[in-house]
Formats: structure tokens, C-alpha cells, sequence
């Protein structure tokens, strides 16, 4: 990676500002987190900036409160888990700035760490306003991304510090980085790309920028209604986008062209509606029924998609192939999930919903790499970098 990382600074008694991502699941009930993983993914840097006698103060989002406090939505609850973890106190904040903020800062010693609130607490952070950043990155000497899921947003935590700060990447990023960008410039091969979703619209980038990559294209979710349209058959009450059906028969052109195989469902599961209690049945691509819907792809085409996996030495999968969240509807999800799981090959999952399925499977473990970042690995790999790496200063500087 040509981007510099913590490694790379001197940080004994510096206010190192940190943006993490500790936008956790909470139980919403209790207000308790279900999942800490993104909690633990930034524990490498947190534990070499203590090591090295930093005084670390970290920032993250947490839900989606646009620019007000939401008391459910307060940082206060991962302070505690981290501190449970680490075994040592997390001091946290009231707010990310001001100066309450200010004066707690200029308090702390050497290896302590204080979470700040919520950045989203503040329209400043989504909007990037110059008072906001400059505010944040007051309280730091160094500032470090390893939030690697929200470094594909022009946010003021993520490009806007470092205007400021000298700007490296944690530990966490730096993964992120190398592992994708081995995607895109050395797999070894074959290599097969799984793309599922509801959208062919969120991953156009990401088909144009590996078609010539991959060896293997494998397409499931309701992204593949797209593409058999294009075929001319019959999808019932599919949702499917109109507005790219022309980029669909582009990429199944280029495929062709360029002698990589590009495989659809033959067979899917339809059913009336999209419900838990809903009669389902598997038909073959050339009989969906008019007034049904695609809701998973079926037994054959797990078949197909299967051989092509066993095949590779290379897999990167993002997206489920079926609606996943209707146990009946998530059969072709979790069967290749366990498939890419037993594979002896490079396995990385690109993050979000995927990842989502891996942790609740518990197959994360058997992955080589689960990505923290959904959208943020698709723009990755659609560009090349992110806007929040851009930013990071580079190592021959």
C-alpha cells in the first residue's frame, strides 16, 4: 500500500483523533449491542497506539440521527463494551466538539482513550462545513482513518481532518486496502465474482470496472431479473430497472467478447408476494408465471454456481442471491455461503449484507477475508480508492 499508516508516525504523547466505525447493531428494546465486530475490527491500531503511549481520541457515527441528538443513539453503550474489552477505561464525551470537549482532551495522559459522541449528533459532519472540521480537528496532532465502510462519504471525520492533521491510515484500513486491491491487480486464478442484491443499479461500476477482470461472473438476487430480461424472458412481477437493462446487455456483450463466462439463474423460486407465510415453488427461468415474483434462485442453478466455485482459486462475493431476510426465501444465500466457506481458495466477502450473513452463519472464520465495508468495497473496487483514502498521505512523501 503506498499510503502511509500509524506505523509510520511517531505517536508517544500525541493526541492521536481516530475515526472508527462503531455504527453497531443495537437491540431495540434493550439499547444493547447485539454484534461488537466492528467494535473489535479496530482493536489492532487501538492497541498499537496505547503500546506506543498515545493519547487516543476516537470518533464514530453510530444510526442515522441527520443532525440531532437521538438518545438511543448515543456513543455511551461502546464505550462500555470497549472498555470491557480492552480492560481498561474509556472515558467518553458528551459531545465531539466544544469546550467541555476541549478541556477533557487537554486532561488526558498518555494512553488514555476518550470516545467522543456521535459525529451525526451535528449537520456539520454528513455536510463537511469547514467550521465542524476545524472544530474536530482541534483536538488532535495526528489523525488516523480506519473506518474504512464510511471512507467513501466526503464526510468531515473522514475527508475533512485531513486538511488539517497529518493523515495515515490504521491497521484495519490498511487491510481493506491490500486485500481488495489484490482483486484488482494480482488474483490468483481462476477467479469468480458472486453478485447478488436487489440492484443492478448499485453495482454497475463495480461490472464495468471487473468484466475484464474475472475469469467467472456469477449473478444472483433480484439484480439477475435485469439481465433475463435482456434475454427476453418472461420475469412476472419482478422488480427489475428499466433505465439499465442497455448496461445489462453491455456487460453480457463485453463478456462474451472477452471469453469470460457469465452465468444467470436457470432455475429461481417465485412466489405470490414477498412474505414469510407465502406458497413458494421453484420453476424454470422460461416458466415464471406472469403474477409471481423472483425471490431465490433454485437447486440447479445452485448446482451451476457451485461447479464455477469449486473451480476458482479466487472468489469475491457480494450480495445475497435471494431475499434473505424470509428464512423460506434465503436457501441459495446460506447453501453458497457454506460452499465459499469449504473452498480451499482466496475468499473475500465483500461486507454489508453479505458479511451480515457470514457473521450470522458463523462462517467468518472460514473466510479469508469478510470486508467491514459494503458500499465503500463496491466503490473500491469500481475506482480504485475511496475519498477517504485519497486524502491519507502517501508514503513517498
Amino acid at each position: 500500500m503506498d499510503k502511509m499508516t500509524v506505523s509510520d508516525v511517531k505517536v508517544a504523547g500525541k493526541r492521536v483523533l481516530v475515526r472508527v466505525d462503531f455504527n453497531v447493531p443495537l437491540d431495540e428494546k434493550t439499547g444493547a449491542i447485539t454484534d461488537d465486530t466492528r467494535i473489535r475490527a479496530s482493536l489492532p491500531t487501538i492497541k498499537h497506539l496505547l503500546a506506543h503511549d498515545a493519547r487516543i481520541i476516537l470518533m464514530s457515527h453510530l444510526g442515522r440521527p441527520d443532525g440531532k441528538v437521538v438518545e438511543g443513539l448515543r456513543l455511551l453503550v461502546v464505550a462500555r463494551r470497549l472498555s470491557e474489552i480492552l480492560g481498561k477505561p474509556v472515558k467518553y464525551a458528551p459531545d465531539c466538539i466544544g469546550s467541555q470537549v476541549e478541556e477533557m482532551v487537554n486532561g488526558m495522559k498518555n494512553g488514555d482513550i476518550l470516545l467522543l459522541e456521535n459525529l451525526r449528533f451535528h449537520a456539520g459532519e454528513e455536510a463537511a462545513y469547514p467550521v465542524f472540521t476545524q472544530s474536530l480537528a482541534r483536538l488532535g496532532d495526528i489523525y488516523v482513518n480506519d473506518a474504512f465502510a464510511t471512507s467513501h462519504r466526503p464526510h468531515a471525520s473522514v475527508t475533512g481532518i485531513a486538511k488539517y492533521l497529518p493523515a495515515v491510515a490504521g491497521f484495519l484500513m490498511e487491510n481493506e486496502i491490500k486485500t481488495l486491491s489484490s482483486l484488482l491487480e494480482n488474483p490468483a486464478r481462476p477467479f469468480v465474482a458472486l453478485l447478488g442484491g436487489a440492484k443492478i443499479s448499485d453495482k454497475v461500476a463495480v461490472l464495468e470496472n471487473m468484466i475484464n477482470k474475472v475469469d467467472s461472473l456469477l449473478i444472483g438476487g433480484g439484480m439477475a431479473a435485469t439481465f433475463l430480461k435482456v434475454e427476453a424472458y418472461e420475469i412476472g412481477e419482478s422488480l427489475f430497472e428499466p433505465d439499465n437493462l442497455r448496461t445489462a446487455s453491455k456487460i453480457m456483450h463485453k463478456a462474451a467478447d472477452n471469453n469470460i463466462r457469465l452465468e444467470l439463474p436457470i432455475d429461481v423460486v417465485v412466489a405470490s408476494e414477498i412474505d414469510a407465510k407465502a406458497r413458494a415453488e421453484v420453476v424454470p427461468v422460461g416458466s415464471i408465471p406472469k403474477d409471481k415474483r423472483i425471490v431465490d434462485i433454485g437447486p440447479q442453478t445452485i448446482k451451476n454456481f457451485s461447479e464455477g466455485l469449486y473451480r476458482a482459486r479466487t472468489v469475491f462475493w457480494n450480495g445475497p442471491v435471494g431475499i434473505y431476510e424470509i428464512p423460506q426465501f434465503a436457501n441459495g444465500t446460506q447453501e453458497l455461503a457454506r460452499i465459499i466457506a469449504s473452498l480451499k481458495a482466496a475468499t473475500i466477502i465483500g461486507g454489508g449484507s453479505t458479511a451480515e450473513v457470514v457473521h450470522e452463519m458463523k462462517l467468518t472464520t472460514k473466510m479469508t477475508f469478510v470486508s467491514t465495508g459494503g458500499g465503500a468495497s463496491l466503490e473500491f473496487l469500481s475506482a480504485g480508492t475511496l475519498l477517504g483514502v485519497a486524502v491519507l498521505h502517501d508514503k513517498k512523501k
